[in-house]
């Protein structure tokens, strides 16, 4: 496991998340350019099956929402696009997946974003008894049970991943 910090600065998503009265662990570890899930994994001692990564997509209206998945999977957006009743989904470009989340890419959270934004998780994400996801900066994970997802996001489950 990460050693814990004396103090780790808050942020959106973790005032969103003690607002909310929800129980989480911090996880802090030395972020790497474009490491993805496989490097907060490997430095945090968790399989990377339980680092959820939190995606910034838009659909063919150029409506953004967000995709929770695993961090050793990808999303089929043809599935989800069929699944949530769009025509088509795509990921945002870094740009505008900020503008939207108010975070920084690969410091993403799905709580305490600027804008509110429906929130699909993949279905097995729900299954597992703990997750680790970003806790609205680079470095730095938050542990929770995954049910904060569907109770505080609204997060709806889907089935779309590769």
């Amino acid at each position: 496991m990460a050693k814990k910090t004396a103090h780790v600065s808050e942020t959106p998503a973790t005032q969103f998340l003690r607002r909310h009265g929800v129980s989480f662990t911090e996880h802090v570890y030395d972020y790497v350019e474009h490491g993805g899930t496989a490097e907060s994994a490997s430095r945090l001692g968790v399989p990377e099956h339980e680092v959820i990564k939190t995606l910034v997509m838009q659909d063919d209206r150029a409506q953004p929402l967000i995709v929770l998945m695993h961090g050793d999977k990808t999303v089929s957006t043809k599935n989800l696009a069929r699944q949530i009743g769009v025509k088509s989904v795509e990921p945002c470009s870094p740009d505008v997946a900020q503008r939207h989340s108010g975070f920084l890419v690969g410091g993403t959270s799905p709580f305490g974003t600027r804008k509110a934004m429906p929130v699909w998780v993949e279905a097995s994400v729900l299954a597992l008894p703990r997750i680790c996801i970003n806790g609205g900066r680079r470095g730095f994970l938050v542990g929770l049970a995954p049910e904060v997802l569907t109770r505080l996001l609204g997060a709806k489950p889907v089935n779309c991943a590769l």
